[in-house]
């Protein structure tokens, strides 16, 4: 979550995704990366379900491009799951990949490790 200060300021603020650090342009919508760095509708969709407020371009870029990946497969049903693709193995617990969150279609709030919501569980 970005600090309100730096809501009404340009500033060098980090992604709320990746960390990488990108100047915000407060008060200059069309300047700003989030208005500049085309994506789709899906994209502009599933933004909205997320807690995120300011994405950099490469991190905007690479959600477009996964969504449209992603674009018309459904959610599996648990007998449909595939390795490597909805889910792997860890120290013998199954992680679900960022690609099971977005087919899955909504946040559960838990703090999964690979939440495409931007969901953290607070510690």
């Amino acid at each position: 979550m970005i600090s309100p200060d730096k809501m009404t300021e340009n500033a060098i603020i980090p992604c709320e995704r990746c960390g990488k650090n990108f100047k915000r342009h407060a008060g200059d919508i069309h300047s700003c990366q989030s208005s500049t760095t085309p994506v789709d509708s899906i994209t502009r969709e599933f933004l909205m379900k997320t807690s995120w407020e300011c994405l950099c371009s490469f991190c905007l870029e690479e959600i477009n491009a996964l969504l449209t990946s992603l674009e018309g497969i459904p959610f599996p049903k648990p007998t449909e799951l595939k390795k490597d693709f909805h889910y792997y193995i860890e120290n013998g617990f199954c992680v679900f990949t960022e690609r099971y969150h977005i087919l899955r279609g909504s946040c559960c709030k838990n703090g999964c490790r690979h939440c495409a919501y931007g969901f953290k569980k607070q510690t």
